[in-house]
């Protein structure tokens, strides 16, 4: 597609191309900035939201601070949007999260201002952090090292780790606290309530204003200004707000609240930074959507909305009838239908409320449903608290968030046989947010795990009966895994039932060669199979729906018919569905030939689904494929 470009942003190809600008030409440069991202992201969807969001901020970093030597890094990086435009990626940003395009999150292998690759929350001050500190150890006091965090994102327990070691070290590093009291759904805790104190307290932010002043904007005075500045905001503080600055409170110096879209104000106050040493934070208060008012008023909506009318703001959604539901919706609407009749389930996201559809649950249940923040370890610890008093805790994460609690995960839940319910939301690849997101791991991470149980549903019945499954009696950790997107059946609320754990079944009879699968990917076998009757191949399909417990009963039958097996996954074919096929062959002393589908042992990009399956090899035509080469 073809954006607009316009004049002050075509002349900037790099941060040195930024810096020969008047500071006074940058609120234009970023006014054509922002428009630029609305031209892109409505056609090719993206983080919107966010990255409207920090166009200034953004602007004025690289303006004040030497890129790539100094070292800019992003947590999540949904706002990187603008860093990627003004670092030489403008004519090529309409590839974004395209297959064989620039990544939608930094990358270290995409570009050498892309400082640190980030895609998951919270780890952008440890990061600054290390770099930093080996800045010191090669003897380069002169690099600055800049962490840009939000409000969401701060109250992570790794934020809060990395501040506790940086406020004790001489490290040049400058927190910036990106506060638009958004994450994707609404900040919740203590953190974000401390975090708007601050903000709205008008009566605080006025006469440290005019102290500022008259001492003439921290500069008049030179160091000893900045001390008087301090103590008496300090006193403020304690007086106004009836508390102390938590982030003094890590040593580090606090700056703030200022305005995140007064580019002017914002580069001659990071230039006056740049001049202190050791662990700062500067708080800069922004709105998410920024100068798009759907986006604005409509933030986590426009987070990541899709493909929308530019002009009016009109998302662009599938209006085909009688499709498939997402599978988040099947999981939304089946757990209020557990809960009304179970009073012991509860609901437990961090920070996912929405994109797990568990608001659904919030809104009808508020009192038995808790959004914890981006804090997965807490999560999963949080919900072993609920199940060892006899609640039944459904924990949604997505697939690769759970990684960051592997420990809890063992040590909390499953030692102790903890009946924590993990609705593993986005297993496999997910399409455009790439290798950070890919829910590539799950199956081999858990299914070594003692006392856990492993499944995945092959369509929306199998969803529900598995949660409905999992809430009978106490059955200990398990976990139901399922992806991104629509399901296969539009009538998809079915009676309820109770499925006998660690039993597969039968889906196609053959005879020539077996199909072993298990999860969504089942209905792209199954076609496979259907595909190759059509020329003359009779292959049968199994779906083995759990991965652990495995119904070995099934696997012998298929082992004492076939010599043939192709097995099926979308997850790592290293750990998952196909080595455990190959151990029971190996351990019951059979023989066959198999081939393993799913995702290889490399970090896939981003791309759609469909075009990652086909790279990958385990689409229709790959698994046919498959399935001939040994025939």
């Amino acid at each position: 597609m073809t954006a607009k470009i316009g004049e002050l942003l075509a002349g900037v190809n790099d941060p040195s191309d930024l810096r020969k600008l008047k500071v006074e030409d940058l609120p234009r440069l970023c006014n054509e900035i922002r428009q630029f991202i609305i031209d892109v992201i409505s056609a090719n969807p993206g983080h919107l939201g966010a990255s409207l969001g920090t166009v200034e901020l953004t602007v004025a970093l690289h303006y004040v601070f030497n890129t790539p030597f100094d070292k800019v890094i992003w947590d999540v990086g949904h706002q990187a949007y603008t860093h990627k435009i003004i670092t030489g990626r403008k004519d090529i940003f309409h590839t974004n999260r395209m297959y064989n395009g620039i990544s939608g999150f930094p990358r270290m292998s995409e570009s050498e201002y892309d400082a640190f690759g980030t895609g998951h929350s919270s780890t952008s001050v440890s990061a600054a952090l290390g770099m930093g500190v080996a800045a010191n150890l090669n003897h380069e006091p002169d690099r600055h090292h800049v962490a840009i965090i939000g409000d969401g994102a701060i109250s992570g327990g790794m934020a809060m780790e990395a501040m506790n070691n940086a406020g004790v070290s001489n490290a040049n590093l400058l927190v910036i606290l990106n506060d638009n009291g958004i994450a994707i759904d609404k900040n919740v805790g203590a953190i974000k309530d401390y975090l708007a104190d601050i903000v709205t307290s008008r009566t605080y932010n006025k006469i440290r204003d005019k102290i500022w002043l008259m001492l003439g904007g921290g500069t008049k005075y030179g160091k000893n200004s900045r001390a008087v500045v301090k103590q008496i905001g300090n006193a403020l503080k304690l007086t106004l707000l009836n508390r102390s600055n938590l982030f003094e409170a890590f040593n580090f110096r606090y700056f703030g609240p200022v305005d995140g879209h007064d580019v002017i104000r914002l580069v001659k106050l990071l230039d006056d930074m740049k001049q202190l040493r050791g662990p700062k934070l500067l708080h800069v208060v922004t709105v998410k959507g920024k100068g798009y008012e759907r986006a604005e008023k409509e933030q986590t909506v426009y987070h990541a909305p899709g493909v929308f009318d530019k002009k009016t703001g009109e998302i662009r959604e599938d209006k085909c009838h009688n499709q498939p539901p997402k599978y988040q919706t099947v999981f939304g609407r089946t757990i209020i239908e557990l809960a009304e009749k179970n009073p012991k389930i509860v609901g437990i996201t961090p920070a996912m409320s929405t994109g797990c559809s568990l608001n659904i649950m919030m809104n009808k249940m508020p009192d038995r449903t808790f959004d914890v923040g981006i804090a997965e370890q807490h999560a999963v610890t949080f919900s072993a608290g609920l199940a060892a008093s006899g609640m039944v805790p459904f924990c949604n994460i997505y697939s690769s968030f759970l990684q960051r609690a592997y420990d809890q995960i063992i040590h909390d839940v499953a030692l102790q046989k903890l009946n924590v319910v993990f609705c593993l939301d986005r297993g496999g690849l997910v399409g455009e947010d790439g290798a950070t997101h890919h829910g590539s791991f799950d199956f081999a991470y858990l299914s070594c795990i003692p006392n856990m149980t492993v499944s995945a549903p092959m369509n929306e019945e199998d969803l529900r009966n598995l949660m409905y499954t999992a809430q009978l009696e106490n059955k200990g950790p398990f976990t139901i895994r399922y992806p991104r997107g629509r399901g296969v059946m539009p009538e998809w609320k079915t009676p309820l039932r109770e499925l006998p754990v660690g039993k597969g079944r039968i889906i196609k009879d053959g005879k020539d060669a077996a199909v072993i699968s298990i999860g969504h990917v089942g209905n792209d076998a199954l076609q496979a199979c259907l595909e190759l009757e059509k020329q003359g191949s009779s292959v049968a399909h199994y779906d083995m729906l759990f991965l652990k417990p495995l119904d070995q009963e099934l696997l012998h039958e298929i082992f004492k018919k076939f010599k043939r097996i192709v097995t099926v996954e979308d997850g790592t074919v290293i750990g998952g569905l196909g080595s455990s096929v190959v151990d029971f062959m190996a351990e019951n002393g059979y023989q066959a030939r198999i081939k393993k589908l799913g995702i290889p042992d490399r970090f896939v990009e981003q791309g759609t689904i469909p075009e990652l399956h086909h790279e990958c090899g385990y689409d229709v035509e790959g698994i046919v494929t498959a399935l001939k080469k040994i025939l």
